[in-house]
């Protein structure tokens, strides 16, 4: 037991606060989240909070009552004299939203940056957001974990003959080009092209495919359009086999069925959002234990850096793995 933390969740992401509150050695906090008929929402923490460090647990994946339910709670958790109040959000809503890309539009990101810290937030800690730069909007700390952690234990127990690492969109080259590194292994990139959100006009592979055992990489699987025509392209091409990761599954309109009529292996996803419905296709692995840690050092004042790629790559070169 840390008698000066407290672990609460939003109603949205109550299935894995469990799992992380378990995962840090604490029972999860007990607060009410109820709804009045008109739909307006009101929270009330149900144990004294004075003077503690506050850890909330949600993601702001849609609807928004999720957000507006964080917000609340971050309100209340000040008022009550908490002494430091972290939101924990494994799913960052609205990331996509990230740049001004065309006239007269919002920078989402930013705006729930704003009201975060507005409500009196004092940290984020945060998973694999749609833009790494996003971490510039706040003026609060920032932990930004990053699934690589996760993924790879997964990947290496795959024993793949012939791996490639495959990059969805350039957006997400760097990210990528640094798991082949830690992997010695090539990368190929799918360059597309959108005339509209959630829909590819056109898309091609640059890199070598053939014979090879392809693992496509992204941060968010919204209706899985880019994922399952970037598999059947390889495919095309002489790919082996095509699986894909993703930490965030949104999924989306006829994701479900995208992904099942595919020629995808897999879909491994992280559990930062629930699944709607099962599907043979899809498997999920927990973020808990990688929450939970995050969780114990920021609360001991400990740094997070074990946690990333970057750390088991140098530790990977300094025992000459």
């Amino acid at each position: 037991m840390h008698p000066n933390v407290k672990i609460f969740s939003g109603t949205g992401s109550e299935y894995l606060a469990h799992k992380i509150a378990h995962r840090f050695g604490d029972p999860l906090g007990k607060v009410n989240i109820q709804k009045f008929s008109d739909g307006e929402i009101g929270v009330e923490f149900q144990e004294s909070i004075r003077g503690q460090f506050v850890f909330l647990v949600q993601s702001t994946f849609s609807p928004t009552d999720n957000l507006m339910e964080l917000l609340l709670m971050i309100d209340a958790a000040k008022r009550a004299s908490a002494y430091k109040v972290i939101a924990v959000i494994p799913y960052y809503g609205y990331a996509r939203q990230d740049r001004k890309d065309k006239p007269r539009v919002a920078i989402g990101s930013k705006l729930v940056a704003n009201m975060l810290t507005a409500a009196g937030a004092d940290r984020v800690i945060t998973m694999d957001l749609h833009a790494p730069q996003i971490q510039g909007y706040f003026d609060i700390p920032v932990d930004h974990l990053d699934s690589s952690a996760i993924f790879i234990p997964f990947i290496e127990d795959l024993n793949l003959e012939n791996l490639t690492f495959a990059a969805p969109d350039v957006g997400s080259a760097n990210r990528i080009r640094e798991i082949a590194s830690y992997f010695e292994v090539d990368m190929v990139i799918c360059d597309k092209h959108r005339k509209r959100a959630n829909e590819i006009a056109s898309m091609v592979v640059i890199g070598e495919v053939l014979d090879r055992d392809i693992v496509l990489m992204d941060d968010i699987c919204d209706t899985g359009g880019t994922l399952t025509k970037a598999a059947a392209l390889m495919k095309e091409k002489g790919a082996r086999s095509v699986r894909a990761f993703c930490t965030h599954p949104v999924l989306s309109g006829k994701a479900y069925e995208n992904i099942e009529n595919s020629i995808l292996e897999e879909l491994v996803v992280c559990d930062t959002i629930p699944l709607r419905q099962p599907a043979s296709k899809i498997r999920v692995v927990t973020v808990s234990d990688l929450f939970a840690v995050a969780i114990r050092n920021a609360f001991e004042n400990k740094s997070i850096n074990s946690l990333f790629l970057r750390s088991k790559m140098l530790k990977k070169s300094q025992t000459g793995a």
